[in-house]
C-alpha cells in the first residue's frame, strides 16, 4: 500500500484529492483544468501543458496518452471525452442508434436508459470515460442545425428522457467499470437562436429561462448528472460562460449542484473574439474561472492566461483549487488512479455491436418511426408478391441514415468514411429483405439534394474548428425523374424516401429554409401524377415543409435518422410486421414562416391565420397513427380538491376499437385556468404506454404531483398558484382529441 495519500485507494476521495492538490504546482493545476483536442497528437499536451482531459482522440492516441501519463511527475490519469450522442459515434463498428430526436418519438424513458447503458458499455471498453450527452436544448426554430440532437419541444419530456439517459450512462455509480460520465448540455438557452442561426445571441429573459429552458436541467441535476456543459451564447448581454446568476445563484445555490462544469469548444476564446467582453486571455480566463467553470474546453491560451491572472491578482489560486478538486474527484470516483480504463481489446470484442446491442438498435429504430398519414394502403399485403418502386435520394444512403455525430458527419479525422456499410440496413435493403417472396423491388434515385463547395471565408473558423462547406441545391434532373416515373407506373406502390443530408445538419449548419431541397419537390410532384399510390418516407434530421402534392400521398412516415437498423424497421412498418407506435416529440410546420410552432403557445388575440397562410401546424406534438383505432373515455380524477403537497391521481379508459394490436401513448396535460402572469395553454405532465389487443380495454392510471402544476410569475418565481385547473388526457396535444377533468389546488 502506497504511503502517498492520494495513491492510497483505502482513503476517502476527499482526503486523496486534498493531498494531491497540495502537491501540485500552479501550472499543473491550470493544466488539469484544460481539455484539448488530441487530433494532432498527445505527448505535448501532457508533458508541456499538463492537460487534464483530451477529446476527439483516435484509438491509437488513447493508448499513447496512457503511456505518456505514467512518466509524468504525479501520474495523474486523463479523462478522455467524446461526443457519443446516440451510440459510440466515432468508433468503427459500434452500434449507432437513432438520433436523440428519433429516440424521443418513443416517449419511453426505459428505452432511452437502455440505449444509454449499451452505449456506455461500448464506450467504456474503448478507453473513453466521458460522453457529451444528453442534449437538453429545446427545439424552437427548426432552421437551427442541431434540432436532431434534442428531445423535441417539451420541457417535461426533455427532463424525463434526459434523466433516463444520465442513469443509463452512469449506471450503478462511477465505480461501475462500465459507467461513463454524463454531460447535460447546453446549459442553458442555447437553442433560443436568432433566425435559427447556430450559436447566435439568445434574446431570452430570466423568466423565459426559468419557464422553459431550466426545468429539464434541474431534473437531470437532481438525477446526478456528473457534468454540465455551457452553451456558447449570451443572454441579456451576459455570456453563459461568465453568467454568475445562472451558474451560481441557480445551479449551485438553488439546485445545490455539486458536479463539474465544462465550457463548450473555446468559449473562453469567444469571450475575447466574437463577444468582445475582455481584451485578452488573461482577463477572460479569470472571469470564466471566477464565474464557476471548472474545465475549459479547447482554449489553449487558457494555460498562460490563467497563470498570469493569478500573478496579477485577478484570480485566486484558491478558486483554481476548487475547480481542480472537482475534476480530480471525478477521476478518483471513476477509479482511474487504480485503473486508467485504457482500451480493452478483449472487452471490445465481447461488447461492441454485440447481439444484445444490435437487437436493441432494431427495437429503438422501430420505436422511433412515426406514421403521420395513412389512407388505408398500409400495411401492404404480405400474402402475395408486389412490385415496389423505391425512389428518392435517401432510399439507399447509409451514412445519411445515421445522422450527425456518426462517423461521416465529419468531426473525427480517423473515421471520415463513416460506419461499415455492411452494418447498416437502408430502406432499399430493408424492403428487399422484407417484401413477400417473388416481389420485385426496383430502385432509382430520382433526384439529388445538394452539392457542396468551400466557404469563401476559408477552411477554418476563428476558433480553429473546420468550417463546413456551403451547400448548393441541385436542380431537378429530367432524366432522373423520367426513370422514377417509369418505375412508378409499373409498380403496385412507390416508396419515396426524401429528406436532408448530413451536410445540412449540425453545428454551423443551420438552414434558411425548411423546404425539401434539390430536385425532391419536382420528383414528388411527378410521382403523384402517375396514379400509383405513393408512400412518402421523410428520412430527415428534423421536420421539413412538405410540398402541397404530399396531400395526395397514400401514407407519410417520419423516420428521423433512424440508426443502423432503420431501413429494416421502415420496411417492417410498411409491410405490417410491426405496429407503428412513435409520436411526434415536436410540432411539424406547414411553412417556414410560422416558426416557432410549439404546441402550447398562448392563442393569438387575432386568430390562427396569417394574412396569407395558416398558423396551424401540419401535425402537432404527440401526434402519430397506429394501424388500429383507439378511443378514450371515462376520465376520472380521484380527488378533485388537493393541497400543493398532494398528487393528482386520475384514470382513463382506453379501448382498441380496431383490428390490430396497438401500443398507445397516453398523454396527460395540465392547464392552470387563471394565472397571475401569462402562461402556456397546457403542459405535458405525464405519459405512459398501454398495449391493447383488438377489442381490448384497459383502465390507465396517470399521476401528476400538484407541485408540478406551477407557473413562473412575472417576478420570476416558480410557484403553484391556488385555484382551478384542468387535466386533459388523450392521444396527442391536439385539443379536439383530449378529455377534460377539473380539479382545484388549495392554498
Amino acid at each position: 500500500m502506497s504511503t502517498v495519500a492520494y495513491l492510497n485507494p483505502t482513503l476517502p476521495t476527499s482526503e486523496r484529492v486534498a493531498d494531491l492538490v497540495a502537491r501540485m504546482t500552479l501550472p499543473e493545476k491550470v493544466g488539469q483544468m484544460m481539455q484539448l483536442s488530441a487530433q494532432h497528437g498527445v505527448r505535448g499536451l501532457i508533458e508541456d501543458v499538463h492537460v487534464g482531459s483530451i477529446l476527439h482522440t483516435s484509438p491509437e492516441r488513447i493508448i499513447e496518452a496512457g503511456a505518456v501519463v505514467k512518466d509524468t511527475r504525479l501520474g495523474i490519469p486523463l479523462l478522455v471525452g467524446e461526443d457519443c450522442i446516440h451510440g459510440h459515434s466515432f468508433w468503427e463498428g459500434a452500434e449507432i442508434y437513432p438520433t436523440q430526436l428519433g429516440l424521443a418519438a418513443s416517449f419511453d424513458p426505459d428505452l432511452l436508459e437502455r440505449v444509454a447503458r449499451a452505449t456506455a458499455v461500448e464506450v467504456a471498453a474503448t478507453g473513453v470515460h466521458w460522453t457529451f450527452s444528453p442534449v437538453l436544448c429545446i427545439a424552437r426554430d427548426l432552421r437551427w442545425g442541431r434540432v436532431s440532437e434534442t428531445f423535441g419541444e417539451d420541457p417535461y419530456l426533455l427532463g424525463e428522457l434526459g434523466a433516463a439517459m444520465v442513469e443509463g450512462y452512469q449506471g450503478d455509480g462511477l465505480a461501475d467499470p462500465d459507467a461513463v460520465l454524463a454531460t447535460s448540455k447546453h446549459f442553458a438557452g442555447y437553442s433560443e437562436t436568432q433566425g435559427g442561426r447556430d450559436a447566435s445571441e439568445a434574446d431570452i429573459s430570466r423568466r423565459k429561462l426559468r419557464s422553459w429552458y431550466l426545468p429539464a436541467f434541474e431534473r437531470v441535476a437532481r438525477a446526478g448528472s456528473a457534468t454540465f456543459m455551457l452553451g456558447y451564447q449570451a443572454t441579456d448581454g451576459v455570456p453563459i460562460t461568465v453568467n454568475d446568476w445562472l451558474l451560481n445563484d441557480v445551479l449551485r445555490d438553488e439546485w445545490d449542484y455539486r458536479g463539474t462544469l465544462i465550457t463548450d469548444w473555446d468559449n473562453v476564446g469567444n469571450l475575447v473574439r466574437e463577444q468582445r467582453l475582455y481584451p485578452d486571455y488573461v482577463t477572460a480566463s479569470a472571469a470564466a474561472v471566477n464565474a464557476g467553470n471548472d474545465m475549459i474546453m479547447t482554449t489553449p491560451q487558457f494555460f498562460e492566461g490563467a497563470q498570469e491572472a493569478v500573478r496579477q491578482g485577478l484570480l485566486s489560486e484558491e478558486r483554481i483549487d476548487q475547480a481542480v478538486s472537482r475534476i480530480l474527484t471525478l477521476k478518483f470516483d471513476l477509479g482511474l488512479f487504480e485503473n486508467p480504463r485504457l482500451p480493452d481489446e478483449d472487452r471490445q470484442r465481447e461488447v461492441i455491436a454485440c447481439t444484445a446491442h444490435r437487437d436493441l438498435g432494431l427495437e429503438a429504430s422501430r420505436r422511433s418511426l412515426v406514421l403521420l398519414e395513412n389512407d388505408g394502403l398500409l400495411p401492404l399485403a404480405t400474402d402475395r408478391p408486389a412490385t415496389i418502386a423505391v425512389v428518392g435520394p435517401n432510399a439507399d444512403d447509409a451514412q445519411t441514415q445515421l445522422g450527425d455525430w456518426a462517423g461521416s458527419s465529419g468531426q473525427a479525422d480517423w473515421l471520415r468514411q463513416g460506419q461499415p456499410r455492411e452494418m447498416i440496413t437502408t430502406v432499399l435493403d430493408g424492403l428487399r429483405s422484407i417484401a413477400p417472396e417473388g416481389s420485385q423491388v426496383h430502385h432509382t434515385r430520382g433526384a439529388e439534394i445538394i452539392t457542396t463547395g468551400p466557404d469563401p471565408k476559408g477552411d477554418f473558423f476563428s476558433d480553429g474548428q473546420p468550417r463546413p462547406h456551403i451547400a448548393f441545391p441541385v436542380d431537378p434532373n429530367p432524366e432522373q425523374i423520367a426513370e422514377a416515373v417509369e418505375a412508378a407506373q409499373g409498380a403496385d406502390a412507390v416508396v419515396a424516401v426524401v429528406g436532408d443530408r448530413i451536410e445540412l445538419v449540425g453545428e454551423g449548419r443551420s438552414t434558411a429554409t425548411l423546404e425539401l431541397l434539390g430536385g425532391q419537390q419536382a420528383l414528388l410532384e411527378a410521382l403523384m401524377g402517375t396514379g400509383t399510390p405513393v408512400i412518402v418516407v421523410v428520412l430527415a434530421s428534423k421536420p421539413h415543409v412538405l410540398p402541397a402534392c404530399v396531400d395526395q400521398a397514400a401514407a407519410v412516415i417520419w423516420a428521423a435518422n433512424p440508426g443502423m437498423a432503420g431501413g429494416r424497421a421502415i420496411a417492417e412498418l410498411i409491410f405490417g410486421a410491426i405496429e407503428p407506435s412513435g409520436r411526434l416529440p415536436l410540432s411539424w410546420p406547414r411553412h417556414v414562416g410560422q416558426q416557432p410552432t410549439f404546441y402550447n403557445q398562448i392563442a393569438a388575440q387575432h386568430g390562427y391565420q396569417y394574412a396569407d397562410l395558416t398558423q396551424e401546424p401540419q401535425w402537432v406534438f404527440g401526434e402519430g397513427l397506429s394501424y388500429s383505432s383507439v378511443e378514450y373515455s371515462d376520465l376520472t380524477v380521484a380527488a378533485s380538491a388537493l393541497t400543493a403537497t398532494e398528487v393528482v391521481r386520475a384514470t382513463v379508459t382506453v379501448t382498441n376499437t380496431g383490428e390490430r394490436p396497438v401500443l398507445e401513448t397516453v398523454q396527460g396535460y395540465v392547464r392552470d385556468n387563471v394565472t397571475s402572469a401569462t402562461w402556456a395553454d397546457r403542459e405535458l405532465k405525464a405519459f405512459t404506454h398501454v398495449a391493447l389487443e383488438p377489442g381490448e380495454s384497459a383502465t390507465v392510471a396517470l399521476e401528476v404531483p400538484a407541485s408540478a402544476c406551477s407557473i413562473v410569475t412575472a417576478a420570476g418565481d416558480r410557484v403553484v398558484e391556488p385555484g382551478e385547473f384542468t387535466l386533459l388526457v388523450g392521444p396527442s396535444s391536439k385539443l379536439g382529441s383530449l378529455l377534460e377533468a377539473p380539479f382545484t389546488i388549495g392554498g
